[in-house]
């Protein structure tokens, strides 16, 4: 990536479509890349998504799909129209593989192996038979075989799925805090430094930007770290 500050998503996980734009604007030149998740779109943030990209930003559609076949593809095939980026869709070999016909223009695909709000006992409790990094381990696996672009993990299970998707497949991440910082829902993290050394192409952070007092001052020092 050319730009350092793309390696930063943004999560506009803000209730409004007037408070996220309001955020883009108070952390300006600091961040070029914004994840819009289930509550903004579900408030009318899909229609945020052109224009940011009218602006040169990058969005992150972060959708998590799951459906039948043709409904994923048709599904991914009208999203394709808004300007996105990178959409993510359950890492189901079905879903991955419906998604990847139904992507047009210079959307990419992202398929999320396991949430990192799971632990082991959440593995279990949904009915799981693996270990979480094994999970993940065979949904990046699969996800390879489906053509996706990239892969969602946890910091923690990085290195190990860079070793099964190789160099070319992006590995983006969420539950990233730096040092310090609230975990929240997080159980599986890394600070910004940390998941660079993994081996990490692009961190999401919500929370710890969205809810500063200066929040350019943060993406900026998240951004440096990285570095």
């Amino acid at each position: 990536m050319n730009d350092p500050r793309d390696r930063l998503i943004v999560a506009l996980d803000v209730p409004s479509v007037a408070e996220a734009e309001a955020l883009v604007e108070r952390i300006g030149d600091a961040a070029t890349f914004y994840k819009i998740g289930y509550r903004l779109a579900y408030s009318g943030g899909l229609a945020l998504v052109p224009r940011l990209a009218a602006r040169g930003l990058k969005v992150f559609l972060d959708l998590k799909l799951h459906d039948i076949g043709n409904t994923v593809e048709e599904g991914v095939r009208a999203l394709s129209d808004l300007g996105a980026t990178y959409l993510t869709v359950h890492a189901y070999p079905q879903t991955m593989r419906a998604a990847m016909r139904g992507r047009a223009g210079g959307l990419k695909v992202l398929a999320v192996t396991v949430l990192t709000s799971y632990d082991e006992a959440d593995a279990r409790e949904a009915g799981y038979a693996l270990s979480v990094p094994e999970l993940v381990a065979r949904r990046a696996a699969q996800g390879i075989e489906a053509g996706i672009d990239g892969i969602v993990c946890s910091a923690v299970e990085a290195v190990s799925v860079r070793g099964i998707v190789g160099a070319d497949t992006l590995i983006v991440t969420p539950g990233i805090r730096p040092a310090g910082a609230a975990l929240g829902d997080q159980k599986r993290v890394m600070t910004p430094r940390e998941a660079r050394i993994a081996g990490i192409d692009q961190v999401v952070v919500g929370r710890p930007i969205t809810g500063a007092g200066d929040p350019a001052s943060v993406a900026a020092a998240i951004v440096a770290e990285m570095r």
